[in-house]
């Protein structure tokens, strides 16, 4: 029987223990900032590139993982006996997902699965983890689909932003709504939905949003157990593990993960996010 391999993408920024541990492979994102160009967690931490950002007077730009990354990883994969189950970023948020389908189509190889998982940042870290961990345990390619597929059920993700200005300029609200809320000092609440970001309301001041959000996560592990938690934060890491004691210490989770919004999706959503995603069955 062939053992699985777990293919996700930067945008999970799972930490690196979890990734060495269940020999998961991260496919860098890239940034691209100028005439320069970063892989994601690889040639720029989380940690320098919210320094970085909040110093810089131009944006970068991102670009999903090419098909050559796919299609080299594949071959790499299978020519080492691996059956290969792909999990990353939703389709509505990057091309990653096309890229890979694309490289799918050229290895020609049923041993190979992608799935489009709607998922992003820890929401889809714990996807991989769940599916990856089954893959140690030595479940089938089929298996480990079925279990990513349950997964994705059980997780969810709120977030809110510092400001509204990173959102706008990657055209996910227009100019008037970013003037009024910053001038109100109007934090969103934000959720993936279907493999979108979908506002769930605006409160006033970031302490009421992070209030909001546990109010949320709340509703939807209440009863349920083998809870799981991570707190990840553009960085305000201070912020973060307070929030993160607070879940401990008031829903006592299996599992606890303190990350960082990877440098990729923090481009479009700027320093001061902070967010929480869940696991519950």
């Amino acid at each position: 029987m062939s053992k699985v391999a777990i293919i996700t993408d930067s945008s999970a920024y799972l930490p690196k223990e979890y990734i060495d541990k269940y020999k998961i492979h991260v496919l860098p994102l890239t940034l691209i900032w100028g005439d320069a160009e970063y892989r994601d967690g690889v040639d720029i931490t989380a940690s320098d590139f919210y320094v970085k950002l909040a110093e810089s007077d131009s944006l970068p730009t991102t670009s999903q993982v090419t098909v050559h990354a796919f299609e080299e990883l594949f071959k790499k994969l299978l020519d080492d006996g691996f059956d290969v189950l792909a999990l990353n970023m939703s389709s509505g948020l990057s091309a990653t997902v096309q890229s890979a389908l694309q490289a799918k189509e050229k290895v020609n190889s049923d041993r190979v699965v992608v799935i489009d998982t709607k998922l992003v940042s820890m929401a889809l870290g714990f996807q991989v983890l769940e599916t990856a961990r089954a893959a140690e345990r030595g479940a089938s390619l089929e298996e480990c689909v079925e279990i990513a597929t349950k997964a994705y059920d059980n997780i969810g993700v709120f977030f809110t932003v510092d400001t509204l200005e990173y959102l706008h300029k990657g055209g996910r609200i227009g100019g008037a709504k970013r003037l009024l809320a910053s001038a109100l000092n109007v934090k969103p609440v934000m959720e993936v939905q279907e493999g979108k970001l979908e506002l769930v309301e605006s409160v006033i001041s970031q302490k009421k949003a992070i209030a909001r959000m546990i109010t949320l996560v709340e509703k939807h592990i209440q009863g349920k157990e083998k809870v799981k938690l991570s707190v990840f934060h553009a960085g305000i890491p201070e912020t973060a593990q307070v929030l993160l004691d607070k879940l401990i210490e008031e829903y006592k989770p299996q599992e606890s993960i303190l990350t960082e919004v990877s440098p990729v999706i923090g481009a479009h959503t700027g320093p001061g996010t902070i967010s929480i995603a869940y696991m519950a069955e």
